[in-house]
C-alpha cells in the first residue's frame, strides 16, 4: 500500500537504525531527499553506504524507524510490494552486472519483458529512445564486450531509467572507470536528474565532487551527517 509524503520529497527516514545482519552499520538516520534532487553519499569503505542504498532498494529490511520512498513505508512492506517498490527505482552497478551473452537491445529487452512489457513494437521503441537518451543510439546491436568501460556504463544507466523511474540509486557507478569518462557518466546523470528523477549516488571520487558540486551527505562513525562549506553536520 503506497503512502503520502510531501509533495516534494520522494525518500524520508526518520530515526532508522540500519543493520547488516546482527552488525549496526548506522543509527538515528534522518534523511529527506526531494524530487529531481542530485546527493552525493560519501564515506570510506564500510561506513554504510551501500547498506543505506540497499535498504532503499529493499534488499535490507528496515527494522527500526520509518522509511518511506517512492510512496511506500519500507517498515511494513509486504513480499509481494517489494516488485512494485523497485519499479519505482533504477540501480547504477560499479561492475555493471550486464547479459554478456545477449547484446545490449537484448539485455534491454529482457529487463522490459521481465516487468511486463509485451508489445515487441513498444519495447523496441522504448529502447531506442533509451538508448538515444544515454548516446548510444547506434550501438544496441554490440555485444557488452565490444564496449568500453565507459560505454557499458552508460547501457548501465539505460538499463536502470526503462520503466521511467523517480529514483536511481548509483553505488560508485564511476569506480572503475578514467576520469574522463567518470565525468561524462556524472554528467549524463545530473541530467537525469534535472529531468525531473532523484539521483542518490554513492561514490569515492572527490575530484567529482569538487567539480560538479551538489548536496553531499557523509557515512562517519554510524551516523549520517551532511556537508556544507567543508563543514559536516550531523541529520537530526
Amino acid at each position: 500500500m503506497e503512502e503520502s509524503l510531501p509533495l516534494d520529497v520522494i525518500i524520508q527516514l526518520t530515526d532508522c537504525t540500519i543493520w547488516q545482519q546482527d552488525h549496526l552499520v548506522l543509527s538515528n538516520v534522518n534523511l529527506s531527499v526531494g524530487k529531481s534532487e542530485f546527493v552525493y553519499l560519501v564515506g570510506r569503505v564500510g561506513s554504510g553506504k551501500s547498506s543505506l542504498i540497499k535498504t532503499l532498494n529493499a534488499q535490507i529490511p528496515l527494522k527500526e524507524g520509518t522509511g518511506l520512498i517512492a510512496g511506500y513505508n519500507l517498515s511494513k512492506l509486504k513480499k509481494r510490494e517489494i516488485p512494485y517498490l523497485r519499479r519505482k527505482i533504477g540501480i547504477v552497478f560499479q561492475d555493471f552486472q550486464l547479459l554478456i551473452d545477449r547484446s545490449v537491445n537484448e539485455n534491454l529487452e529482457f529487463v522490459l519483458r521481465a516487468t511486463g512489457w509485451k508489445n515487441k513494437t513498444d519495447i523496441d521503441t522504448r529502447i531506442g529512445e533509451v538508448l538515444e537518451k544515454v548516446g548510444l543510439g547506434l550501438k544496441g546491436y554490440k555485444m557488452p564486450h565490444q564496449l568500453s568501460g565507459g560505454e557499458q556504463q552508460r547501457v548501465v544507466i539505460g538499463r536502470a531509467i526503462l520503466n521511467d523511474p523517480d529514483i536511481i540509486l548509483a553505488d560508485e557507478p564511476t569506480g572503475n572507470l578514467d576520469p574522463e569518462t567518470s565525468e561524462g557518466i556524472i554528467k549524463l546523470l545530473t541530467d537525469i536528474s534535472k529531468a525531473g528523477r532523484s539521483v542518490i549516488m554513492a561514490t569515492h571520487n572527490y575530484t567529482l565532487l569538487k567539480k560538479f558540486s551538489a548536496r553531499t551527505i557523509k557515512c562517519e562513525n554510524s551516523k549520517l551527517l551532511e556537508v556544507r562549506n567543508d563543514e559536516e553536520i550531523e541529520l537530526i
